[in-house]
């Protein structure tokens, strides 16, 4: 019970995840480029969470202010943009599978350059039952895959560069308050940002920021799914590790697949219900896979006092 609301913070934080989708989608529409979305989200979000975060602005260490930038990069701007420019040479049903293929690369980059903790045999098994369960949610019955090497090269970069960030963040959440180290990761996501738009500054629409409906989107992915939710997505591997958390990343789809039925009427088939099930079942198995080792880890301590 003592992690319950850490679980819940990582249910909430994929639940508006997936559902970002749609305000994404609305700024589009408005003529606002990829890359400037995240950028008007990344600044808000930063200029925000000053109000809350501790005036501090080094780290302790050139090392430790290192691997700030390093989560700037790779939980900020490489990912997105990675992500971003992926969708313009492959089919969103890729980039989506692939992207849930997170949870498994974070084990392993955790496992080899993270904690080094030997992975639980129920993590592959529940990784594997809950990625099938991704691909049948993806593709909604209508099987079509069609392989891009650019865009898919991009895709693995962008789900590689989210392990890195997880794994990072569990060599800094010992010695940094998580509101400092989410600060430092807007300000490094925007700063590596900036040379996209030199290289291309027809991507700003500045005066298009002042329509009331580019504006509320903006608000809503700045505080709520930028600095609320990067906040609580911290939080959350700070307590229960890179690894448990990084699994909710399996539930995405399943939000963006409801999502989608009730804004834009899409059709949810038995197929797609069918994906729903296995992606639940694999969280679940995955997770008390970890409770289950603990209970036992216990147990054996308990009776070897005995």
């Amino acid at each position: 019970m003592k992690n319950f609301w850490y679980h819940t913070m990582a249910l909430i934080t994929v639940i508006i995840w997936g559902t970002t989708f749609v305000s994404t989608k609305i700024l589009l529409q408005q003529g606002l480029s990829p890359t400037e979305i995240l950028l008007y989200r990344f600044i808000l979000a930063y200029v925000s969470i000053w109000f809350f975060c501790p005036r501090k602005i080094w780290a302790d260490t050139k090392r430790d202010e290192l691997l700030l930038l390093a989560s700037g990069v790779c939980g900020g701007s490489l990912y997105f943009i990675a992500e971003n420019t992926a969708l313009q040479y492959t089919l969103a049903s890729n980039v989506s599978l692939i992207l849930c293929t997170t949870p498994i690369l974070t084990a392993f980059v955790s496992r080899v350059w993270g904690d080094k903790q030997k992975l639980r045999s129920r993590l592959y098994y529940g990784s594997l039952v809950a990625l099938i369960g991704v691909a049948l949610v993806v593709f909604n019955g209508n099987f079509i895959l069609k392989l891009s090497p650019a865009g898919d090269l991009l895709t693995i970069a962008a789900a590689l560069m989210w392990a890195f960030y997880g794994t990072i963040l569990k060599k800094l959440d010992s010695k940094y308050g998580v509101l400092f180290i989410t600060r430092k990761i807007f300000f490094y996501g925007i700063v590596t940002m900036l040379p996209v738009f030199a290289f291309d500054p027809s991507q700003l629409h500045v005066t298009t920021i002042t329509d009331p409906i580019v504006l509320s989107n903006l608000v809503f992915l700045g505080l709520i799914a930028s600095m609320l939710c990067y906040i609580m997505w911290n939080l959350t591997v700070k307590q229960l590790g890179v690894v448990r958390t990084t699994n909710y990343i399996y539930i995405i789809p399943l939000i963006t697949l409801v999502t989608s039925a009730m804004v834009i009427d899409e059709i949810i088939t038995p197929v797609a219900l069918a994906g729903s099930v296995f992606i639940l079942f694999g969280v679940y198995f995955a997770e008390q896979g970890g409770d289950l080792q603990k209970q036992l880890a216990n147990i054996r301590r308990r009776k070897q006092r005995l």
